[in-house]
């Protein structure tokens, strides 16, 4: 067994690791009494309010880049060096917080172009009647 250390038991309990470590701590916890002890353990610490510098930072996320931002991301609207942290944030470090925002505003950027798409048809096809048309053209 891969050894856990307390701060991916703490992750693991905030479900803020990747899919992949989220299971292989699960099987863990699953086949070793002494680790659900020490998860236990990670729990009644973080209930007593015993907080680290790190159960904080990752408690308020203070390392994941705003929604706005994550927006602009996928414009490849942000400077080039805060691009490529939040590349590293999602596809190397695996947020699934951001990841989750990102697959949300992917949908809803398909679902603004299907409008959009709409829009221009039916504004095409209201005002193509006012177009003049050359003389001798058939209408």
């Amino acid at each position: 067994m891969i050894p856990v250390s307390d701060a991916e038991l703490a992750s693991f309990m905030e479900e803020s690791l990747r899919p992949d470590e989220m299971a292989r701590i699960e099987a863990a916890l699953r086949e070793s009494a002494p680790l659900r002890a020490r998860l236990d353990a990670v729990r009644q610490a973080r209930n007593r309010g015993w907080h680290s510098v790190g159960a904080i930072w990752r408690a308020h996320r203070l390392s994941c880049p705003p929604r706005a931002e994550l927006g602009s991301f996928l414009l490849d609207a942000l400077d080039p060096d805060r691009q490529d942290y939040v590349r590293f944030h999602t596809e190397v470090v695996g947020c699934r917080i951001c990841l989750a925002n990102l697959e949300d505003l992917r949908g809803r950027q398909a679902e603004q172009a299907e409008v959009t798409r709409k829009r221009r048809s039916r504004l095409f096809q209201s005002s193509v009647a006012h177009v003049p048309r050359p003389r001798g053209a058939r209408p």
